[in-house]
């Protein structure tokens, strides 16, 4: 399984972005799939999940409100709506599939290479 993120970019807090994971060779350990977030100097944090067969959603405290995960069936592609933009959101968001519907990042066997937001004040 190949999954690739895009549409990070530099923004201005308060604006809009949309990340996309295109997922490629789909296996019964790929039920879920998942974004997760690094900003410098720290770990990876949990930011929404979503599951492919009923597209039940999960999303941090942080994000909940703002941010919206979805799939798209036809194309393997999982977005993420980031809505209102704060400058904590800055990080490399990593999208990654896995087995179960889980926040924890060990539980995801598939990662893409990661795309940078960037939001400015």
């Amino acid at each position: 399984v190949q999954l690739q993120a895009f549409g990070g970019g530099s923004v201005q807090a308060g604006v809009s972005l949309r990340l996309s994971c295109v997922a490629c060779g789909w296996n019964t350990h790929t039920s879920s799939m998942a974004w997760f977030r690094q900003a410098p100097g720290k770990e990876h944090n949990f930011v929404a999940a979503i599951r492919w067969r009923d597209r039940k959603t999960y999303y941090a405290e942080s994000v909940k409100g703002r941010f919206s995960i979805s799939m798209d069936y036809a194309k393997n592609t999982v977005h993420l709506q980031m809505n209102s933009l704060k400058v904590e959101d800055t990080a490399v968001y990593y999208c990654a599939a896995g087995p179960s519907f889980e926040t924890d990042l060990r539980t995801y066997e598939y990662w893409g290479q990661g795309t940078q937001v960037t939001v400015s004040s």
